[in-house]
């Protein structure tokens, strides 16, 4: 590890975490959200140390996609200097009906 790069969270992927939060104290234990919070500060930490560990998409060149656990996908953009985390997905949550 020669350098560790820093970690940016935007306010949709905070608004996002918040959600999933929510979520998960809504209809889960408080081990689950202990859990979730565990989870996003393995990834942060892994990310900044190696922030091509995730693949990039397909479509999207400059996007990669790092599941942390089989019900949350984070979504971020890695440049020269900093990791930004763009957009966070819970697995289990339907998506919302028109």
């Amino acid at each position: 590890m020669d350098k560790t790069y820093k970690v940016i969270w935007t306010k949709r992927s905070l608004s996002n975490a918040l959600t999933i939060k929510a979520y998960l104290i809504k209809k889960f234990s408080k081990k689950e959200v202990i859990n979730f919070e565990r989870l996003l500060r393995q990834f942060e930490l892994t990310v900044s140390n190696f922030p091509t560990l995730y693949p990039e998409s397909t479509t999207q060149k400059l996007l990669r996609r790092a599941v942390i656990h089989k019900n949350t996908t984070v979504f971020y953009i890695f440049d020269k200097n900093q990791v930004t985390v763009i957009a966070m997905k819970d697995n289990r949550q339907k998506k919302p009906s028109k």
